[in-house]
């Protein structure tokens, strides 16, 4: 008797067939959106230079002046603003970015000359190109709730890139080359080895896409945060041994990503550090200026191409950290808002493990790590997300036509355990995939299979 490998299984290969078709239903247009928006934020400085030319290259040459000079700069062209945050120019040429916000509108950016301090232009980031992909990529432009679809669709997809490498995969004596070029490019056929073919070069690049960019997800990044937590492989344990910096129990406590939007993945679950309010208090000192804070930062090292963010109230802190390309370059420094103390300085030598692991994975999946070829193979990603996206549903329409619905299950309707514990396993690792598996298995059994015509286009039993 000749034996039946997983790959000639036909009860195993229609539950995922099954499977897969539920992950394509769910997660298609999703995925159109995120490979959409996820190239052309790729390509974000490149879009942003062709868009404000003007203002972001400086167009005389010399020394820069201070931070506060720049600032200074800013606010004489809005007054009645306060700013919140500076960029320094990454490189001599390229201008400084200051961050205000108005005392009615919304906060927006300006392009400051690093040489003249001229404010040059300004702009709200939500309405350019690169902050809708952005906005829309993370979250869907819906906030929180947008987020946790964005993280539910990633889970989805990655259950269909590997449901998809499996079927398309060569079984029964057929060439290996049949599953990497396409066989037949007439006819209804045709959609399902052009969808066939782009999953199987693009699978391994979105997968990666998928995997390293679940750490941003709303839910999913908490449950990593605190692994890398608990396994002392995440943010340095310095952090640990100053949050209360002479505070009282009735001051505020947040994490540096409430404090600080945007500081590097690794820090966001750490404890944010405090000034200290209390001595303030009962000395009536008050807060240092950004003038000093900065000579501060330079005589720490920091003098050029880093953020520093201002103090949002009477317990935060001055920050100031370097996000290059390759995240060796990570630097984060604190200063207490009214002695001028530096607090923490950490750098990427000093981040766990995993937190080093996850900040490179960050970095090649904005395609950021070694320049226009990282971009490049990104960019093959996200166009095999959007070719999956779109032959997928074409596939699904011609065999509608064909008088198919869904993949029908076996004639024996027993479960496949093999299958079922691989989702088990998925859902203890991702647990809003786990929720959802359970919603769509009690709507199949409990819902649709009640509804005549439901059931027969999904080719379920009563």
């Amino acid at each position: 008797m000749a034996h039946k490998s997983f790959l000639t299984d036909m009860r195993l290969h229609r539950s995922i067939f099954r499977l897969h078709f539920y992950a394509g239903l769910l997660v298609a247009p999703f995925l159109l959106i995120l490979s959409i928006t996820g190239a052309i934020y790729l390509f974000n400085t490149e879009i942003e230079d062709a868009v404000f030319g003007d203002w972001r290259f400086a167009a005389t040459e010399g020394q820069h002046l201070t931070p506060d000079m720049m600032v200074n700069g800013a606010l004489a062209a809005y007054p009645g603003s306060t700013a919140t945050r500076i960029d320094l120019p990454v490189t001599p040429e390229r201008t400084a970015m200051v961050y205000l916000t108005p005392d009615d509108g919304d906060p927006f950016r300006v392009f400051v000359d690093p040489v003249t301090g001229e404010a040059l232009g300004s702009f709200i980031y939500e309405d350019t190109l690169v902050g809708f992909a952005d906005k829309m990529h993370g979250s869907l432009m819906v906030g929180e709730g947008g987020s946790n679809i964005v993280e539910l669709a990633s889970c989805w997809a990655i259950v269909l890139i590997m449901t998809g490498l499996y079927l398309w995969w060569p079984r029964g004596g057929s060439a290996i080359w049949g599953a990497f070029l396409p066989r037949r490019l007439k006819g209804r056929l045709m959609w399902r080895e052009v969808h066939g073919v782009v999953g199987m070069w693009s699978a391994v690049l979105i997968l990666f896409l998928l995997f390293t960019g679940l750490p941003w997800a709303e839910n999913w990044s908490g449950y990593l945060h605190r692994f890398l937590d608990m396994t002392g492989t995440g943010y340095p344990a310095s952090y640990r041994t100053h949050v209360n910096h002479d505070a009282v129990a009735s001051e505020p406590s947040r994490t540096l990503a409430e404090a600080n939007p945007g500081i590097a993945w690794t820090l966001e679950s750490a404890p944010a550090p405090m000034s200290g309010h209390a001595h303030h208090q009962m000395t009536g000192a008050e807060p240092i200026d950004i003038a000093t804070a900065a000579n501060i930062f330079a005589r720490e090292g920091l003098t050029t191409a880093y953020r520093l963010i201002y103090p949002k109230d009477d317990h935060d802190v001055f920050t100031a950290y370097t996000y290059p390309d390759k995240p060796e370059g990570q630097r984060t420094i604190h200063l207490d808002q009214y002695s001028g103390e530096v607090i923490n300085d950490i750098a990427y030598a000093d981040y766990g493990v995993g937190a080093k692991a996850i900040e490179l994975g960050v970095q090649l999946h904005m395609g950021n790590y070694f320049g226009i070829p990282n971009q490049i193979i990104m960019l093959v990603a996200a166009l095999g997300g959007v070719a999956l996206a779109l032959t997928g549903p074409m596939m699904w329409l011609k065999r509608r036509k064909a008088g198919l619905g869904a993949p029908s299950p076996h004639a024996s309707g027993k479960p496949v355990w093999s299958v079922a514990i691989l989702l088990v396993a998925f859902g203890v690792l991702f647990p809003a995939l786990g929720l959802s598996l359970i919603a769509v298995f009690a709507l199949e059994r409990l819902v649709l299979t009640r509804i005549a015509p439901v059931r027969k286009w999904l080719g379920l039993r009563g």
